[in-house]
């Protein structure tokens, strides 16, 4: 305010001047501009009661009311030419008086105090005289006549309703013109109108509504010249610009507009109702009366402003600088240390030396760690909370972590490591013969060359192969602490995406190595047992295949350089020993399976079931229950109905389960019977915080008879086959994933062109097989007596259990011998199984799976099984108990395996001899088709 105190002084100087003249000019402008002020005096307007708002003249604003005493002012304003008296009440606290703002303001109205001077003013507030002496204050009349007394000086302004609007929820939104000033001389008070409005709150709060007569203020100038005004003027309007530049709220509209204004009346008016300041302060201009005294308020008010806008830009540009400092003083700290760097000064305990360090002390190759300080050096140019700062910290950790040159010592005493596989698991002879002989190998190089020779070795790739439940993961666990190495495994069930392998670049989001390199960071060294779990279960989708990326992990000649897409450096592979597993091999790709040694490890027989189960399975699930100290001893009797009637698998992995829920509820049995400690934390005296009794006493021997008991009925009966004889029904054998199972066919005939219906849920291997039995007779009828006529009977091959899918090429033999029967109407021998495939030239071919077949034959209660004579030395290699369990016959053609099973029944008598070698031969016969017996119907049976 200080450059223009020299102005307020020499206009308050030449303001007396210049009174008069002023006074003229003013008036003369103000002619015609609505009503003349003549007219005005002593108007009557209805009383809008304002809260914290003030309005002024020449300005156009929008109010939402929401009181009472607003609305019904509103509402009656509209009977009354339109026009309002709008007044502010300041500082309006309580609910009830912001529900009804009149009330307050009548009692400020009504206040009994004489109306203060104003000093600066050219006149005070003139009241009517008759009401001078009134000792309660002003009051309403019943009548509706003016009531006066010695009032307050209450300001307001004059406005005009030039929009309404009616919302919903009671409340009105109007849009006011201010006309001009004035004070209230006299308030009456009139009752609500009978029919009333819409309120917002109760309407029993208000019963009337005020009516006011206003004196207008005129603003006068005293003793101003018309150059002082005009000087003044420019003044203001030039400290507003400066204002307005400073707050950044003024409209360009409201500008414009003050630059225009030459009245002082009006130029005070817009800014006034412009500035973001005080109402009381506001209110103050409003009640000003001499112009010239508003034009000094209106200034000395727009200079502290723009002081308080100013301090405040002061005090954010030193907050902005400090900021830009430590931003300065950051780069210059950097560039700092890159000189350090570049003279060779660099401080020793600086965290990238340490990271270039450590990854030089895991002895990486010379292209790791030329690549690693490459990373370092781009690592430290860059800003700490950078995103490439961040992925290039991550990629130096990793080869930080990675193992480079660390080995563990492999065990080679041979004889540790086969006790050790021989207490882990039973029999597996292949698979533990397999590690032997790599355990004996790497003596032999370590004897030789030393640790170096051991460290050339490379790892074998070995799969592991057979039925769920078989212990081929557990036997990886076994083979690691057999070498006395680290073991990792991963699971590749449903993985289809190749980064899952490979990783992905380090391009993208989050990006990772693949599973492999994750886990030879979790190994800590160069030759662990690393175990590919669930290799047959891969998949692959538009990501890519896995099957494909494990090529080179999986393949000895080239995973000793194995690229991972983040590393994007060579890692050797080559002295880690790989297991993989998996339940068949169909699901494998032939490029992958190539690169590996299979070891078949077949499911268990009876035999076998009931070993593991008194050496691994009893001890083992007596540690889990608690059941350890006390004396509980399973039968072997009790053992083997549980393999035979609770379970019907390969492995053992139910028979676990089963033993699991008989001790647990032993262990239920032998606390009701206080055996073991008392319950922690029982209360004294209670019942159970007796001290049990030594669980040592606690005796138990499962017995076949308990079984039911505690196991409930039984879960499978041998059922699944037929015992007696059935015409058209033959007992196969298949392999599945989950074992051995028996395969029924049954075969029935009826008069038709020949045709041949499969059902059964069969794939298209064995509906080929079946054409294949069906010609294969057809070509042979000769040699057999059949009853139907193979020409006009239509066959129905069915394969019972139809919800699940069979295929496979072992069922020839099978379905032929159900034709056969169905043809001749002679029932095969009971109790007979068979597998191999029939070929058209009546040959019959090795299977596969031969263990599992005859363990599933043996479950269900055969009496003997047909094999086909490619197979021989596959039986011989058998264990002595799989071939004590049931006796086999080896067959070359289907000639032999009918002789078998039918006997001469179902052969022309004198039709077939056999030859020097064993083999049927045809002799020549008159060809017999046998009609069917009277009374016996095609595909009746027997």
């Amino acid at each position: 305010m200080k450059p223009y105190q020299g102005l307020l002084q020499f206009v308050a100087g030449l303001r007396k001047k210049a009174a008069d003249r002023a006074l003229s000019a003013d008036r003369k402008r103000t002619a015609g501009r609505g009503l003349k002020k003549t007219e005005r005096e002593g108007e009557e307007l209805v009383l809008l009661p304002l809260k914290d708002l003030v309005l002024f003249p020449n300005t156009t604003v929008p109010v939402f009311i929401t009181h009472q005493s607003g609305i019904i002012a509103v509402e009656e304003s509209l009977k009354r030419d339109h026009r309002l008296f709008a007044s502010c009440l300041l500082n309006s606290k309580t609910a009830a008086q912001e529900a009804d703002l009149s009330a307050e303001l009548f009692a400020k109205l009504s206040a009994t105090r004489p109306a203060a001077q104003n000093t600066t003013h050219s006149t005070t507030l003139n009241v009517t005289q008759n009401a001078a002496h009134s000792p309660q204050g002003l009051r309403a009349g019943r009548g509706g006549e003016h009531v006066h007394g010695p009032l307050s000086p209450v300001s307001g302004t004059a406005v005009r309703i030039l929009q309404i609007l009616r919302l919903p929820d009671g409340s009105v939104r109007v849009l006011l013109q201010g006309e001009y000033r004035g004070t209230i001389t006299g308030i009456k008070s009139l009752p609500v109108p009978p029919a009333g409005y819409r309120l917002s709150g109760p309407e029993d709060r208000l019963q009337s509504y005020n009516l006011v007569r206003v004196e207008v203020i005129p603003g006068t100038l005293s003793g101003t010249e018309d150059t002082d005004r005009l000087a003044m003027i420019r003044a203001i309007q030039q400290a507003f610009a400066q204002y307005a530049d400073l707050s950044k709220k003024i409209g360009p509209d409201i500008i414009a507009a003050v630059e225009r204004a030459d009245n002082p009346e009006r130029l005070v008016n817009l800014i006034a109702n412009s500035m973001a300041i005080k109402p009381e302060k506001k209110l103050e201009l409003l009640s000003i009366r001499d112009s010239g005294t508003r034009l000094e308020a209106i200034l000395e008010t727009l200079e502290m402003e723009s002081e308080i806008y100013s301090v405040q830009r002061n005090i954010s540009g030193k907050v902005k600088s400090r900021l830009e400092k430590n931003q300065r003083e950051y780069i210059l700290h950097e560039q700092l240390k890159e000189i350090n760097r570049e003279l060779g000064k660099d401080n020793p305990e600086d965290e990238f030396a340490d990271l270039e360090k450590a990854v030089a002390a895991r002895n990486p190759p010379e292209e790791v760690l030329v690549k690693a300080q490459k990373e370092i050096g781009r690592l430290r140019k860059l800003q700490p909370f950078s995103p490439e700062a961040g992925v290039l910290r991550a990629y130096v950790e990793w080869i930080r972590d990675l193992p480079w040159s660390e080995y563990s010592p492999d065990s080679v005493n041979l004889g540790l490591a086969e006790k050790i596989l021989d207490e882990d698991h039973y029999n597996m002879r292949k698979a533990k013969d397999r590690i032997l002989e790599f355990i004996a190998v790497r003596q032999l190089s370590a004897a030789g060359s030393g640790a170096a020779g051991v460290a050339g070795i490379k790892g074998p790739i070995l799969c592991f192969t057979g039925p769920p439940g078989t212990g081929k993961t557990s036997l990886g666990k076994s083979v690691a602490r057999a070498l006395g190495r680290t073991f990792v495994r991963i699971s590749l069930g449903g993985v289809r995406d190749e980064a899952e392998i490979r990783g992905h670049r380090k391009t993208y989001v989050g990006a990772l190595p693949g599973k492999i390199i994750q886990s030879m960071r979790r190994a800590g060294t160069m030759n662990p047992v690393f175990l590919l779990d669930e290799i047959d279960k891969l998949s692959s989708d538009f990501r890519g295949d896995p099957a494909s990326a494990l090529l080179e992990v999986l393949d000895p000649e080239q995973n000793s350089a194995f690229t991972d897409h983040y590393m994007e450096v060579a890692y050797d592979l080559s002295k880690v020993l790989f297991i993989t597993t998996a339940n068949s091999l169909n699901g494998i790709p032939y490029p992958l399976l190539d690169r590996m040694e299979i070891i078949e490890i077949p499911g268990y027989g009876e035999h076998e079931k009931l070993a593991i189960a008194k050496q691994f399975l009893v001890p083992k699930e007596l540690e889990e229950n608690s059941l350890k100290d006390a004396a509980i001893k399973f039968t072997d009797e009790s053992l083997r109905e549980i393999i035979r009637y609770w379970t019907m698998e390969s492995g053992v992995r139910a028979l676990e389960r089963e033993i699991a829920r008989i001790l647990r509820r032993i262990a239920r049995e032998a606390v009701k019977k206080n055996y073991g400690a008392s319950p922690s934390g029982a209360p004294s005296g209670a019942p159970d915080s007796t001290p049990g009794k030594p669980l040592s006493g606690f005796k138990r021997t499962i017995r076949p008879s308990d079984l039911e008991r505690l196991l409930g009925r039984r879960k499978y009966k041998r059922d699944v086959v037929f015992t007696e004889e059935r015409v058209g029904v033959s007992h196969g054998l298949a392999w599945t994933e989950t074992g051995g199972a028996m395969l029924p066919v049954e075969t029935r005939g009826f008069e038709g062109d020949g045709e041949l219906i499969i059902t059964g849920n069969l794939g298209d291997v064995m509906k080929e097989s079946a054409r294949i039995a069906l010609s294969w007779l057809r070509s042979a009828r000769e040699n057999y007596r059949f009853r139907l006529n193979i020409a006009k009977t239509d066959f129905h091959i069915h394969v019972p259990e139809g919800a699940i899918p069979k295929d496979g090429p072992s069922a020839g033999i099978t379905l032929a011998a159900s034709l056969l029967s169905t043809l001749c109407q002679k029932a095969p021998r009971p109790g007979i199984a068979m597998t191999g495939e029939l070929t058209l030239t009546g040959r019959i071919l090795p299977i596969g799976g031969l263990k599992e077949k005859l363990l599933a034959a043996v479950r269900n209660g055969m009496e003997q099984v047909i094999l086909p004579e490619g197979n021989r030395d596959d039986w011989e290699e058998l264990d002595r108990d799989i071939r004590e369990a049931i006796p086999v016959e080896f067959v070359e053609n289907a000639e032999d395996a009918f002789w078998l099973l039918f006997g001469t029944g179902v052969h022309r008598k004198g039709g077939l001899k056999k030859g020097g070698s064993g083999t049927p031969v045809l002799e020549k016969s008159e060809d017999i088709l046998s009609p069917a017996p009277a009374g016996l119907l095609p595909g009746s049976g027997c």
